[in-house]
């Protein structure tokens, strides 16, 4: 009895903080999503679908369409840099990975206003870019990737790769070594090896890392609000401004709603494929 009350009051926090910081705002969120927008701020407690209704207007799936193609863009470039850089940053010696590491971290001690700030000086006409491009004849004039999709792309990368590369370098780490000595002492090819062995182990981590890097990208917005001005708009960027300009609270509770309902799909996706039975099915 002792040990039962004493399992309870452990967990007690973890059960407070479930129900009270994700549970209750998601079920608050979910019934707001279905109230009225009153006529000045505020809501009215009269149950509509007519949020529902706007959100598959055209003006907004088409916003929803931009910024699902910007995380999947952000997500596929993240990986193609990321999974190398985790893996040969795992088999540095330990001096090495430690600096590294440091260098990997370093970032997260700034804000990060202030290092999209520092973006915006490496873009801006006449900006560090393009007086090395010009200092090299690579352009004659000076660039305009200020405020477009390409700066708003590098902007995601910059701040979602951290993650894809933690994640492949946990993965590799906890790598079994000798089942790729054992491969190439069996007369495989280095490059069967790793296809056969590396990849087929580090898999879990990198897409531990593929979530990581989607499901925070489809709501980075303040990215592309500082490099992409107002050309590029994204859905978190309408669920702020339904919230701070338009005053339309239930609206944007349905925003984010479908916004959560698209995320749990991936997440689902996710848990399945990688689950051991779908990963040796793949392999």
């Amino acid at each position: 009895m002792v040990k039962f009350i004493k399992n309870k009051v452990l967990k007690f926090p973890i059960y407070f903080y479930t129900i009270s910081f994700i549970l209750l705002p998601i079920i608050y969120l979910f019934i707001l999503s279905f109230m009225s927008k009153a006529e000045t701020w505020g809501i009215e407690f009269v149950s509509t679908l007519d949020n529902y209704k706007n959100v598959f207007d055209k003006f907004y799936l088409k916003i929803f369409l931009n910024s699902l193609k910007l995380a999947l863009l952000s997500t596929f470039f993240v990986a193609i840099i990321g999974y190398p850089y985790g893996y040969f940053m795992a088999k540095l010696n330990n001096k090495w990975k430690k600096i590294f590491m440091i260098l990997l971290m370093i970032p997260f001690w700034t804000s990060g206003l202030i290092r999209l700030n520092g973006w915006i000086i490496i873009f801006r006409s006449n900006g560090v870019l393009d007086k090395l491009l010009m200092m090299f004849n690579v352009i004659e004039k000076p660039l305009k990737l200020l405020y477009s999709y390409p700066a708003v792309l590098v902007g995601m990368i910059y701040f979602l790769l951290p993650f894809m590369i933690l994640a492949v370098y946990s993965s590799v780490e906890k790598m079994d070594w000798n089942l790729v000595e054992a491969a190439r002492d069996l007369g495989a090819s280095s490059f069967q090896t790793f296809m056969t062995i590396t990849f087929k182990l580090t898999i879990p981590g990198l897409l531990s890392g593929l979530i990581l890097t989607f499901v925070p990208s489809m709501g980075l917005f303040y990215i592309a609000e500082v490099l992409g001005g107002n050309k590029i708009v994204l859905i978190g960027s309408v669920i702020s401004e339904q919230i701070t300009k338009g005053r339309n609270l239930p609206f944007a509770a349905a925003l984010s709603v479908i916004l959560m309902i698209i995320t749990s799909i991936i997440l689902r996706l996710y848990k399945k494929i990688s689950s051991k039975d779908e990963l040796e099915g793949l392999f």
